[in-house]
């Protein structure tokens, strides 16, 4: 008897047709006819070139800002972060708990007129499998194959509570595209972008600006829009996604009605754009922000010197410097969100905002450090990462740390950030992610290089945990061991951004991101 796990991700489905979606603001439903009424573009600004619009081949937050409206998935996140299908019609899990059934939406057109059946979703899904380290390290060798036309299955190894959420996550999330687009696809990524969504790409300008326009064959499921999940449709004929990197044109563009939504509000803008008549602000609660370690070349594969630098910063001072607002950030040690009751543990606290110069010294006299330079890089695209930055490299050399730091544009750090040699400390934010397999600085492969022996194996037992509730205790531990020992990372605290829309935006939704869809201009 077959464990109808469809009976749940239906109920799930239930459950976001009558709620409301969260970023929702008072009087933002709307329908086709008021689109109509209004204007047929939605103009937004994105703070820093995406460095491509194929998600599979990057964990890029703008990329996947773009891509969401042109790609879907399999499953995607409610507004709880639960997976609810999309692309699926529905999933069903073996009672053995390691073969999930796709059963595949019938008639859904890519944006080249091709129908959607179960060899696109097989060649995505193994693409995604072997490119995306999350998935590689979770599904290990397990495939997905094609039953027939409309039915897709992936046999794992062993059974895993973190399946479906790794299908739904938001970055670097797994793109159902054809499957002739996907056996061209090189390393670098596809150079066609053809997905399913309610938009498609009709343009690309390198740094000026990536336009999308509504695709008119779309078929959108059922149910209220609720996270990334239920009801889409466009109600604009295009949407423009500017490339405006400068934070005061972002703020004097959204004031003047030269464009309608601003993704990144500078934090220090805050109080001005808030208390505009013509603007609605919209906090989004983004992830965390911190200073990730090179534990692969250099000063910080002793461990003793990632204690050191974990034990002088002051993250109250870094946080207050950087947003302004306190409602707009936490001051929380956890890998993991408060907001994730599943997961959230206070273990390792005692490791956190430790601002103590003295062990410091001791912790660097026992590394061997005598003055080494220590190369700190953030980019200069989001001013969360660089004002952060600034604050870190002024609290080392107080200390008596010879850092320096050097800063990029988005996509040059993206690279920059593979090279073993080229940095000591990244400076970076993380989205939230839902699963502790998703947590990119704790796997080998990703920049910061954790290649640590106990975290590896507490993470295959949380990976392999039949339930949460049997998986909990040990990411407990696994937290308390890498703040308080390992020191992979040096959490900062959790934060949100801050998007605006002009008050003739309607419908305008915030999760992960902005959600364009279901978005008119009057």
């Amino acid at each position: 008897m077959k464990n109808k796990f469809l009976i749940l991700i239906t109920f799930v489905l239930l459950l976001a047709m009558s709620a409301c979606s969260k970023g929702e603001t008072t009087g933002s439903s709307t329908g086709s006819k008021e689109s109509s009424k209004g204007k047929s573009e939605l103009k937004l600004t994105l703070s820093a070139q995406p460095p491509t619009l194929d998600t599979v081949a990057t964990n890029s937050v703008d990329s996947a800002t773009v891509a969401r409206n042109v790609f879907e998935t399999l499953v995607t996140p409610n507004g709880n972060f639960q997976p609810t299908p999309m692309l699926a019609k529905s999933v069903d899990l073996s009672d053995d708990g390691k073969t999930y059934t796709f059963v595949l939406r019938e008639g859904v057109k890519f944006h080249n007129g091709k129908e959607m059946t179960s060899e696109d979703v097989v060649a995505s899904m193994n693409r995604w499998k072997e490119a995306s380290v999350v998935a590689k390290d979770l599904l290990g060798d397990a495939v997905f194959e094609a039953k027939d036309k409309y039915t897709v299955t992936l046999q794992l190894q062993q059974p895993s509570s973190g399946v479906l959420n790794i299908l739904a996550s938001t970055k670097q999330f797994p793109a159902i595209m054809p499957k002739e687009i996907v056996d061209k696809a090189t390393p670098e990524g596809v150079t066609e972008f053809i997905g399913t969504g309610p938009f498609k790409v009709a343009e690309v300008k390198q740094n000026q600006y990536i336009h999308l326009s509504k695709n008119k064959d779309y078929q959108p499921v059922e149910g209220k829009a609720d996270g990334l999940a239920g009801k889409r449709e466009a109600l604009v004929d295009d949407v423009y996604f500017y490339i405006v990197k400068d934070a005061a044109t972002r703020l004097s563009a959204i004031q003047t009605g030269e464009y309608d939504v601003n993704t990144d509000v500078y934090f220090e803008q805050y109080d001005t754009v808030k208390k505009d008549k013509n603007i609605t602000t919209y906090p989004d609660q983004y992830g965390n922000l911190m200073a990730v370690y090179n534990k692969k070349s250099g000063l910080f594969t002793d461990q003793k010197m990632r204690q050191a630098i974990n034990a002088a910063i002051n993250t109250e001072d870094i946080m207050l410097a950087t947003f302004s607002h306190k409602e707009l950030f936490n001051l929380d040690h956890g890998y993991m969100s408060k907001d994730q009751k599943d997961w959230y543990t206070k273990k390792g606290l005692e490791s956190y905002n430790q601002n103590d110069a003295k062990k410091a010294k001791e912790l660097l006299k026992e590394a061997g450090y005598n003055g080494q330079e220590i190369k700190i890089i953030a980019t200069s695209d989001y001013s969360e990462h660089y004002d952060s930055a600034v604050v870190l490299q002024s609290q080392l050399s107080k200390l008596g740390v010879n850092a320096k730091l050097e800063t990029f544009d988005w996509p040059t750090l993206l690279e920059k950030r593979k090279d073993p040699s080229a940095w000591d400390i990244l400076v970076t934010g993380y989205s939230t992610v839902t699963t502790p397999a998703q947590i990119l600085y704790l796997n080998p492969n990703d920049h910061g290089w954790t290649n640590d022996a106990k975290i590896a194996d507490l993470l295959a037992k949380i990976n392999a945990a039949p339930s949460v509730a049997e998986a909990q205790p040990l990411w407990a531990e696994l937290q308390e061991y890498a703040s308080n020992e390992y020191v992979p990372v040096t959490p900062f605290g959790t934060y949100s951004l801050v998007a605006a829309a002009r008050s003739n935006v309607k419908g305008f939704t915030i999760f992960q991101g902005p959600v364009v869809w279901n978005t008119s201009v009057q």
